[in-house]
């Protein structure tokens, strides 16, 4: 793209433009889609760790994780106040149930935080992705109202030139 061009769109100079700027610069005068599916792009660089950090904070956060977890320690209370009133494993106040949710909220917690710092790194990748598209579309379109400011230019100074001669031509049909 011209010098002109680029310090019209952006302000500054082609030197001065950050990396994703010239990027998109090369890739708009290439005339190259840029836009993707974020979330395949995004997913393509995770490991299994977090993918599976995701998946364990996606049940952990959900109701139907809430509300199984709530039947399971009505059953474990049960359990092990009415049914096993005499061989209870763990009798009121039920301590092994509370080392088990210690133990729980321990791993989960972790996991759960490890999955919303992926989300802000997620939400980053998705407005740099918006950022690019929209770069893009802003040259584009600037582009064009250039394209179309220099052919109605072009046109006017050929309907002036037109103009002139038939006034020449005028001018030597009454002369004559």
């Amino acid at each position: 793209m011209q010098p002109e061009f680029v310090k019209r769109i952006f302000g500054r100079p082609r030197e001065e433009l950050g990396e994703a700027e010239q990027r998109i610069l090369r890739e708009a005068h290439e005339h190259r889609v840029i836009s993707t599916n974020a979330e395949d792009d995004f997913q393509a660089g995770t490991t299994l760790g977090q993918r599976l950090a995701d998946g364990i904070a996606r049940v952990g956060g959900s109701w139907g994780f809430i509300i199984a977890f709530m039947v399971f320690l009505v059953i474990w209370a049960s359990l092990n106040t009415w049914l096993l009133t005499r061989d209870a494993f763990d009798p009121y106040p039920f301590i092994f149930l509370n080392l088990l949710l210690s133990m729980v909220a321990a791993i989960q917690a972790p996991i759960i935080m490890m999955s919303q710092n992926r989300q802000s790194e997620r939400d980053r990748f998705f407005a740099a992705k918006d950022y690019e598209v929209n770069l893009k579309a802003e040259i584009e379109v600037m582009a064009l109202h250039h394209k179309i400011d220099m052919t109605v230019l072009t046109e006017l100074q050929n309907l002036k030139t037109e103009v002139a001669r038939l006034a020449e031509e005028m001018r030597r049909r009454d002369g004559v």
